[in-house]
């Protein structure tokens, strides 16, 4: 007889793990070792659930790259014992530390699944169950006994997105996550539909492998109108800032004054790395389509082409890290690695 799919879900803070003081009104972090208590509905799933939490749960606000790696080695030393991973996070920063978690998990062969809620578990209306509850079901699915995800997913409302294609769309909907460029892995309904075709595909012969190093001498820089060459040449000249996510107009576009594309080119040339995304909600950089890009692309710019800004940010503290030589910065930022763009 086949043994249970073993899942290990990993509580790090956020509103999912909160419970209601029913006599004070004040929410207090829930004991995940209690789980099943709780939520009974877990034991008609076909697998076995184990529980770990931070020592001190977090709000996903105060999340950073420490954090990440948190996760990572949690996953590490378990990673023989499970067959895959529910990763209980608040949902504000949750598309940054699955994008994060998507490049420092190397060779991934099983599912690494973040979710959360926009209601306390312990609320009448919540959604925290209906998320936590197909989050372990979508991470159990098996085929040849082999799981079916073999990456870094977000799961809310219904969907099961690749992590480092989502951005936090809405603070009050249920539905608070979008994946503008990309289509979803696995839609919730009376069954699951499971999108194959979009499924990352796994290199069975690489063994899996943990990215700790992250560089976070990084900086966002959203172009506005109005921008000068005083704010530019002040974050420019940040002491050992290594490299920018700049975000520009429409499809990669950006001034053209002389005294903004000389204090990039100058930058570039001092060896910080400058990767151009988009601001708008979906679509790609494509520098060259209009003049307003193209002194961008002559300059040496990086493409973000299709990325999120959370999954651009993420790729360039782990390709820093990593300590990827100069010469061919740029053209591993600009090729897929982990489904991050196309």
């Amino acid at each position: 007889m086949q043994s249970k799919v073993k899942i290990l879900l990993i509580y790090t803070g956020g509103t999912i793990g909160m419970m209601k003081n029913f006599e004070t009104g004040a929410l207090k972090a829930f004991n995940f070792g209690k789980l099943l208590q709780k939520i009974p509905e877990l034991k008609q799933l076909d697998c076995d659930i184990e529980t770990i939490s931070f020592e001190n749960p977090i709000d996903s606000s105060n999340f950073n790259p420490n954090n990440w790696i948190q996760i990572a080695q949690i996953i590490e030393e378990n990673y023989e014992k499970f067959d895959g991973f529910v990763v209980l996070h608040g949902s504000d920063t949750m598309s940054y530390s699955a994008s994060a978690l998507s490049f420092i998990l190397e060779n991934l062969s099983k599912p690494v699944i973040f979710t959360g809620s926009q209601l306390p578990i312990g609320d009448l209306r919540t959604d925290a169950k209906e998320n936590l509850i197909t989050a372990i079901q979508i991470a159990s699915l098996q085929q040849k006994s082999k799981p079916v995800i073999q990456e870094v997913c977000l799961y809310f409302e219904y969907k099961l997105y690749r992590g480092n294609r989502t951005t936090k769309i809405n603070a009050e909907h249920f539905n608070a996550f979008a994946s503008p460029n990309y289509p979803e892995l696995v839609e919730s309904g009376v069954h699951l539909k499971v999108n194959n075709e979009a499924l990352l595909a796994y290199q069975p012969q690489k063994n899996f492998k943990t990215n700790k190093e992250l560089n976070t001498n990084v900086a966002i820089v959203k172009m506005f109108p109005g921008i000068n060459e005083t704010v530019l040449s002040a974050i420019l000249d940040i002491p050992n800032l290594k490299g920018i996510v700049l975000e520009t107009y429409g499809s990669g576009n950006a001034p053209t004054d002389e005294w903004f594309i000389s204090l990039l080119e100058r930058a570039i040339k001092k060896g910080l790395h400058i990767v151009n995304v988009t601001q708008c909600s979906g679509g790609s950089v494509s520098m060259g389509d209009y003049e307003t890009s193209t002194q961008l692309k002559d300059i040496g710019i990086i493409s973000g082409k299709d990325i999120t800004t959370e999954a651009a940010i993420t790729k360039l503290m782990y390709l820093m890290g990593q300590q990827v030589a100069p010469n061919v910065f740029k053209t591993i930022f600009e090729t897929p690695i982990r489904g991050e763009l196309s």
